[in-house]
């Protein structure tokens, strides 16, 4: 996904799967711990359904909507950990699995058991 895009500025966005079809809309997005870069997002599925967690790596953002790399189904049947809270390692590997994605990057200097993931990035405040 871009690097540039301030993941606050994601929530809210549509997303669709790889067919063109809509998922939902984005409702929370999840950063690593380590790093700080945008690795997750809680996509609302439906007015009374639930979150699904997407990986943002293969995801692009395009003409202002999420473009998600997967078919819907298997967004749907990702595994549901609720929103609002930090993902443990297990559950980020759990995902990982899931979308059949692999974790080990050739140059991480960390291991992934070592890693702490899903730090929640929060909308901007209406504060300023």
């Amino acid at each position: 996904m871009q690097t540039d895009v301030d993941p606050r500025n994601l929530i809210g966005r549509k997303a669709f799967d790889r067919n063109g079809a809509k998922i939902g809309t984005v409702d929370e997005v999840y950063l690593d711990d380590a790093t700080g870069v945008p690795e997750w997002a809680a996509i609302r599925t439906g007015l009374f359904s639930r979150d699904a967690f997407v990986p943002l790596e293969p995801s692009e953002l395009v003409e202002g909507t999420l473009r998600i790399p997967f078919e819907r189904s298997l967004i749907r049947d990702a595994p549901d950990f609720g929103v609002g809270r930090h993902l443990s390692p297990e559950q980020e590997l759990q995902l990982y699995h899931h979308y059949g994605l692999d974790i080990s990057a050739p140059d991480d200097p960390v291991p992934p058991k070592d890693r702490d993931f899903g730090k929640i990035a929060r909308p901007p405040s209406d504060d300023t």
